[in-house]
């Protein structure tokens, strides 16, 4: 868990070297960083990306010392097919808890899956809750371009009837996808706004499209290069909400210089709101002293009056 908002990349199969998206996050200066084994094999014998089992502890530890020297906050992507709706998923997201809790990551990301309710989802989610929470590593749900605000209430309402009450299990946002689904399409600050204050956002993944497909644009490069408004709205409902989780920005882009630029003003946007939200605690104070110096006074203007009154009686 972060006392503050940290941002950073991820791991991505269309980087020409595995390592490289966390070498260049280390080289930027990020302090997260999310790893998604999601290695791809093609037909002629050929590998791209990056996989649980081309790490063994030697490596993972190594990775560990990175992360604890330059300051940067690990989390886990599932594989695509960690579904705990499927037998074959299970085991996959038991190893995303063992590979987070190696490199010392603070949680595993899954999507959420709805075809069979959310009680099902919970009933087979329940035992990676169980192994996670004994690892002391945290469990966020992602939002597809499929799932609903509803979707996710529904969800939260029935984890917190069930003994994982008090679990560490929040809600991943990813804005781009929020932009996608269909009720809120072109509008993701709808879809956070119909989340409602009951479901924990934990984590977040930050990345646009222009409504037409999940093209995990670098921020500031989709429609936010011509109006900010929609990553200035985001920023306002996360400080609202007082997160404090990553932000990771979702893509590897070419030039891999996008992710900096992207980084650096979605950082300004948060100061900015931060410096705001402390201005106006700062006046707090004041303000009620100033009010209480007023009542003072109009309290003793009264007694004066009593006092001027029993005189000339």
């Amino acid at each position: 868990m972060t006392n503050r908002i940290r941002i950073g990349n991820q791991t991505a199969f269309s980087a020409a070297e595995s390592l490289a998206p966390l070498e260049f996050a280390v080289a930027q200066g990020f302090d997260s960083f999310e790893w998604f084994s999601d290695k791809k094999y093609y037909d002629d014998g050929t590998s791209r990306g990056w996989g649980f089992s081309d790490m063994g502890p030697d490596e993972r530890a190594r990775i560990a010392r990175i992360g604890k020297e330059h300051d940067i906050l690990y989390t886990v992507h599932v594989p695509w097919q960690a579904n705990p709706l499927h037998e074959e998923g299970l085991p996959l997201l038991m190893e995303s808890v063992d590979f987070a809790k190696d490199i010392g990551a603070d949680l595993i990301n899954l999507h959420l899956y709805t075809e069979h309710g959310p009680d099902i989802f919970l009933k087979r989610l329940a035992p990676v809750i169980t192994y996670a929470m004994e690892r002391d590593v945290r469990i966020a749900i992602e939002n597809t371009p499929e799932t609903s605000p509803g979707d996710f209430r529904d969800f939260f309402a029935r984890l917190a009837k069930s003994e994982f009450k008090d679990a560490a299990v929040g809600m991943c946002l990813d804005i781009g996808h929020a932009n996608l689904y269909e009720n809120t399409h072109n509008d993701f600050i709808r879809f956070i706004d119909e989340l409602g204050p009951d479901v924990p956002i934990i984590h977040a993944h930050v990345h646009e499209n222009f409504g037409d497909a999940d093209r995990h644009l670098p921020l500031f490069t989709g429609p936010a290069r011509e109006n900010d408004s929609g990553i200035r709205a985001f920023t306002e409902r996360m400080e609202h909400r007082n997160y404090k989780g990553v932000m990771v920005l979702e893509v590897w882009p070419q030039p891999p210089e996008l992710l900096t630029e992207a980084e650096q003003r979605l950082r300004a946007m948060l100061d900015e709101k931060t410096d705001q939200r402390q201005s106006k605690e700062k006046k707090k104070p004041s303000d009620l002293l100033m009010k209480e110096i007023d009542s003072n006074e109009k309290h003793l203007a009264r007694l004066q009056d009593l006092v001027a009154l029993s005189t000339m009686a």
